[in-house]
């Protein structure tokens, strides 16, 4: 009956678009360029904004993505867009979107891409098969993911090269199986990637540089990069940084077949009376409610929101959400702990030459005794004065006074960081359900965010940092501090999990190629399908399956 009604909608001249694409970050707009130059009639929402330039979003040091407290520069409002987070203790906070807990990917054209610092890095062939590498830890929900390395290598490399990616070849590949180098040269290394460098060399320690989503040459006719010290947290002064935003979503615009719409938030996917998805309902930025129906929907609006609004869509055919048949949606919410270790060293080494990450190791990624999986280590992007006093300062420092201006003076000079992002390991009741009482500014239950991560994850994050901690010192610091890892929710920036792909439709949301199990003509292609999250940033896998996704949607 499903794929009846999809094949005879598909031959339909009444409905406007053939698809619709949820969200215009890295997922859907990969996905919107891939359908739009098949010939497919696309329609793009995004709540957020469409100018992401410099010029609209600013370079406020106390209001950006790296730096939220006060506010952020790229969406969304915040007002009328809480969440709700449950404490391990059971202990609630509801919170606004630039407050600590809220979890935050930005929300506008180009979602994160358009203001993230750009780590362009594949999984390692055993990130994809963690449970058949280390067991299942008891009371996690560690899985395989349903495709291999080799499955996912030439999505890799296409999008490495339409997007733009500069690394190392040869390094990269002693590492990663490649069929093809990489379109730009790495990054040049500034003073304290030197500094990191030379540390390694003492430890034996193979490292590279970082490869990034950055022009190191003029490429896809916008110029290179400048070097300046705002990457991450801000849009990109010359436009030499690589999102969907400025690749991808103007490669749909093109086709003449996509429409984009910004200020329009979805607010349920509709099915018939059978439970078939027909289309979306969505709120636009003037608060006029429209039904747009559509033989496939495609829903790409980050792990959290992606889990909320399945859960929102729920009809008498599915009384608990869309694909929850088996209480999977919303599950398995992982983000990435960050341990690192913060130092001084003897003599000035600040050059303010950015982006700044430009050396990393994956030597503790897998094979450590006693340990489940890794992380990749690297030095940090340029940081901001207000952030090192912020975030940054060794933990016995007065936060005011003499001292503290002292330290800042001196210290701020002298500072390096080393961290990274290690494999967490999934559990169940780290998750994502709706609030029974908070509403948002459309009446609509909130996310809500409750549980932990598994305490294996804490204990691989402790072993990195003493990694960390141990390269510091090589790398010659008179002084080092770092913060022990706790147990706790984890679903930050990087976030991933809530609706994972597999075979088996009692333990998945979806399945291989993104499909929702029980929906013909629903898909996701986000961050949200990933059984695990490997030990990097996750945004060229991301990217990476939503172009596999987007490539086998019929």
């Amino acid at each position: 009956m499903a794929d009846d009604w999809i094949q005879s909608t598909l031959m339909s001249s009444t409905f406007t678009y053939d698809a619709i694409v949820i969200g215009a970050g890295a997922g859907g707009g990969v996905t919107a360029a891939v359908l739009s130059e098949r010939g497919m009639r696309v329609l793009l929402l995004e709540r957020g904004k469409r100018d992401v330039s410099l010029a609209a979003t600013g370079r406020d040091h106390l209001r950006n993505h790296r730096l939220a407290r006060h506010g952020h520069n790229i969406g969304p409002e915040l007002e009328g867009n809480p969440r709700v987070f449950v404490e391990p203790n059971g202990a609630t906070r509801t919170l606004r979107p630039h407050e600590d807990g809220w979890n935050n990917n930005a929300m506008a054209v180009g979602g994160g891409t358009s203001v993230f610092g750009a780590q362009a890095w594949r999984f390692l062939p055993d990130d994809f098969r963690m449970a058949s590498r280390y067991g299942v830890p008891s009371g996690s929900s560690l899985a395989d993911w349903p495709i291999t390395y080799a499955d996912l290598a030439p999505y890799y490399e296409r999008i490495e090269w339409e997007m733009g990616v500069a690394a190392n070849d040869a390094l990269m590949a002693t590492h990663w199986p490649r069929a093809r180098g990489y379109p730009m040269p790495a990054m040049p290394v500034n003073s304290q990637g030197r500094a990191v460098r030379a540390g390694a060399q003492k430890m034996g320690l193979p490292v590279f540089p970082v490869p990034l989503l950055i022009n190191t040459a003029p490429y896809n006719h916008r110029p290179a990069c400048t070097q300046c010290s705002f990457c991450v947290g801000f849009a990109c002064g010359v436009d030499a940084k690589n999102g969907t935003q400025n690749t991808m979503i103007p490669r749909a615009l093109a086709t003449g077949n996509c429409t984009l719409l910004t200020g329009a938030r979805v607010t349920r996917i509709t099915t018939n009376v059978t439970g078939v998805v027909t289309g979306v309902t969505y709120v636009d930025d003037a608060g006029t409610m429209h039904d747009e129906r559509s033989g496939r929907v495609i829903v790409c609006a980050g792990a959290i929101e992606t889990a909320r609004l399945l859960l929102l869509s729920g009809s008498a055919a599915h009384p608990h959400g869309l694909g929850n048949h088996s209480d999977q949606v919303g599950r398995n919410l992982q983000g990435h702990y960050y341990p690192g270790a913060s130092g001084l060293t003897a003599e000035p080494i600040w050059d303010g030459v950015g982006p700044g990450a430009s050396t990393a190791t994956v030597r503790w990624n897998h094979g450590n005794a006693d340990v489940i999986g890794g992380g990749m280590l690297a030095d940090e992007f340029i940081l901001l004065p207000i952030i090192f006093a912020k975030s940054h300062l060794p933990p016995d420092l007065s936060r005011w006074g003499a001292a503290n201006k002292a330290f800042m003076r001196e210290g701020y000079r002298r500072y390096l960081d080393l961290k990274g992002p290690v494999q967490e390991i999934p559990s169940p009741d780290g998750r994502v359900t709706l609030d029974p009482t908070v509403r948002d500014a459309l009446g609509l239950p909130v996310a809500r965010l409750s549980g932990t991560t598994h305490p294996e994850t804490v204990r691989t994050a402790e072993f990195m940092r003493q990694r960390a901690l141990e390269w510091m010192v090589a790398c010659g610091a008179v002084r080092t501090w770092s913060r022990a890892p706790v147990l706790r929710l984890s679903g930050g920036q990087h976030q991933a999990g809530t609706c994972r792909m597999g075979a088996d439709p009692a333990t998945s949301v979806a399945d291989p190629t993104g499909r929702v199990h029980g929906h013909a003509n629903l898909y996701l292609a986000d961050g949200s399908l990933h059984p695990t999250n490997g030990g990097f940033n996750p945004v060229l896998t991301i990217l990476a399956n939503a172009l596999r996704v987007a490539e086998g949607i019929t």
